[in-house]
């Protein structure tokens, strides 16, 4: 099947001729013809399946009709997690639109927002947004929502997760009624199964998280390491197994600082992203990854969902994630568009619960190697059915 057979424009057909996409993937052949027949939809699909552009390319064809947008109007918007995806689906848009006439904007925390106000009198075709700045932009009266036209949660499970129920359900009141919505998620556990009852009516549904949960281009594997000892065992993995690069996770911020100091004084040049940089920072420091001017970078899990590059070799798992969804979308980082990846999970005693709940998620063990230098003097337990809930 080819993007043309969606019956997509000629300028959208040529973007991602230039891009370098000729094939849908099993999500984009889904969902694309159902938002182009104007249904609202709930999808679920994980990270690095083309998710993106199975709801920009169709937003897109029918946004392309000559309608011009009124000063502080917005026709499509596009709510997000984080800046980091908001960032992410906002090139995606300019990707996709560079032979179109329409106007695209992110806005989110760390943004100015007497800039953003400024952008926003023009009107603007999709907005792109995270939820406290978009309510910010509303309550100052920089935008109004009468003629927006479409409406697409995206991440919905990780804007749950993130506590933003209040906030997606005071915008969605605001918004006209006879919106076209998309929600799409990773998962659809029950609270975004609530909020889609509570927002779509009579929506179609496509659910391809339970045949990706495997990852099966990605190699999985999890060495068993004393706490005191994890920073050494990542130095020992990166000199003898030659690693070339590694996205790896920590769950704190002060967790990252001072491993990229510990790993520093084993020779290792690395660099961190975390809430407590500003965003031009983080923005340089992963765009040296990116570009391969940085080989090791140290992320928190507020990263884990925003970061987007098509060749990562490998992620690590330096403290592993909760809730266990969080696991997948980590390691949905590599292996993408077809490749190979892999992904390594370093886990102590302490980990024993969130690693239950992972392989649980998984429906399988995950390949547990050894490492003589590194013997271990507190045992994690084999079998997730060794763990009994307390």
């Amino acid at each position: 099947m080819s993007f043309a057979q969606f019956g997509l424009s000629t300028a959208i057909l040529q973007a991602l001729n230039e891009q370098g996409y000729t094939a849908p993937t099993d999500i984009q052949k889904q969902a694309i013809p159902l938002i182009l027949q104007g249904r609202d939809l709930i999808a679920a699909a994980q990270t690095g399946t083309g998710k993106t552009a199975s709801f920009v390319l169709p937003l897109l064809q029918k946004l392309d009709n000559g309608t011009q947008v009124r000063s502080r109007s917005i026709r499509a918007l596009i709510l997000v997690p984080t800046r980091e995806l908001a960032m992410q689906v906002e090139n995606a848009i300019r990707q996709y639109s560079r032979h179109l006439n329409l106007s695209s904007l992110a806005v989110y925390g760390g943004t100015d927002l007497e800039t953003s106000k400024q952008q926003l009198t023009q009107g603007i075709d999709l907005l792109v947004a995270t939820p406290g700045r978009l309510l910010d932009l509303a309550y100052q009266r920089a935008l109004f929502f009468n003629d927006l036209e479409f409406l697409v949660l995206d991440e919905a499970d990780r804007m749950l997760d993130m506590g933003f129920i209040d906030d997606l359900n005071k915008i969605i009141d605001r918004l006209p009624s006879d919106r076209q919505s998309m929600l799409f998620s990773a998962t659809l556990n029950e609270k975004v199964r609530y909020l889609a009852d509570t927002v779509y009516d009579d929506a179609a549904q496509i659910n391809l998280a339970q045949q990706k949960k495997n990852a099966p281009r990605i190699q999985q594997w999890l060495v068993c390491v004393d706490k005191d000892t994890k920073s050494a065992l990542l130095s020992h993995l990166i000199h003898s197994l030659q690693w070339d690069q590694a996205l790896i996770f920590v769950e704190k911020k002060h967790s990252a600082a001072k491993l990229v100091e510990q790993l520093g004084k084993r020779g290792i040049v690395a660099d961190s992203i975390h809430s407590g940089r500003s965003q031009a920072s983080r923005e340089n420091v992963w765009n040296d990854f990116k570009t391969g001017k940085l080989n090791f970078l140290v992320a928190t899990g507020v990263a884990s969902r925003g970061l987007d590059m098509q060749n990562l070799s490998r992620v690590v798992n330096y403290d592993l994630p909760f809730p266990a969804e969080d696991y997948i979308h980590r390691i949905g980082r590599t292996g993408r568009a077809g490749q190979s990846g892999e992904a390594i999970s370093l886990v102590s005693r302490d980990d024993f619960k969130n690693l239950c709940m992972i392989e649980s998620l998984l429906g399988q063990l995950i390949e547990r190697r050894d490492f003589e230098d590194f013997p271990v003097r507190k045992i994690v337990p084999i079998s997730i059915l060794n763990y009994t809930k307390k």
